[in-house]
């Protein structure tokens, strides 16, 4: 069936990327098909539906986001402050560079698709879960239901951080990357684990 073929199909997500970088996040599915050559109707029946194109897109761009994140805060050897820095940097460079694409998935199709938004939800939620397995691993925080509780408050800082500054470009890039830089090393420092502890018991 010419809805499976992985070729066809990369095409046509190439096309939607084409049609949402130069019209924004409120590109049309009609504006999608003519780019592609072809019919809304056959651009759906590809992916089963508009639903399926988002989903299709969402995986294509937020797991390409994760995987460009991961080695910063995966590598052996480096300092928080730099895993950190790197990472952040990272998630900045390509939300900054994908304006659009990131506003079509993130505010455009997680609204209108209730289904979307539970998968982008996932996707990021992966990713939490991982940073605090890798928190935990490495007793950068000893205790691993911490370390899971930091590992989503990191990546939710983030990505709405990230969200509030591409409405705001007034605002230095440089301030933005440090002072999430800094909020994460020092939710990690063990002073502050050792102080919300003694704070708990009390």
């Amino acid at each position: 069936m010419s809805g499976r073929d992985p070729d066809r199909r990369r095409s046509l997500l190439d096309a939607a990327d084409r049609v949402i970088l130069r019209e924004g996040p409120e590109a049309s599915m009609a504006a999608i098909a003519r780019e592609a050559g072809i019919t809304k109707p056959i651009l759906y029946r590809h992916f089963g539906d508009k639903s399926g194109l988002y989903q299709a897109l969402a995986d294509r761009h937020v797991r390409t986001v994760i995987g460009r994140l991961r080695p910063g805060f995966t590598e052996p050897g480096a300092d928080l402050r730099g895993r950190a820095r790197a990472t952040v940097a990272a998630y900045l460079d390509l939300i900054s560079a994908n304006r659009n694409l990131y506003r079509f998935l993130f505010h455009r199709a997680s609204g209108e698709d209730t289904r979307i938004r539970s998968h982008m939800s996932s996707l990021v939620r992966s990713l939490g879960e991982e940073l605090g397995a890798v928190l935990a691993a490495e007793q950068a925080v000893a205790d691993p239901v911490r370390a899971q509780v930091l590992g989503h408050a990191f990546v939710g800082m983030v990505q709405s951080t990230g969200d509030w500054w591409l409405d705001h470009p007034e605002v230095d890039r440089a301030e933005v990357e440090q002072g999430l830089v800094d909020a994460i090393v020092a939710a990690v420092s063990p002073r502050n684990g050792r102080a919300s502890r003694a704070a708990g018991r009390c």
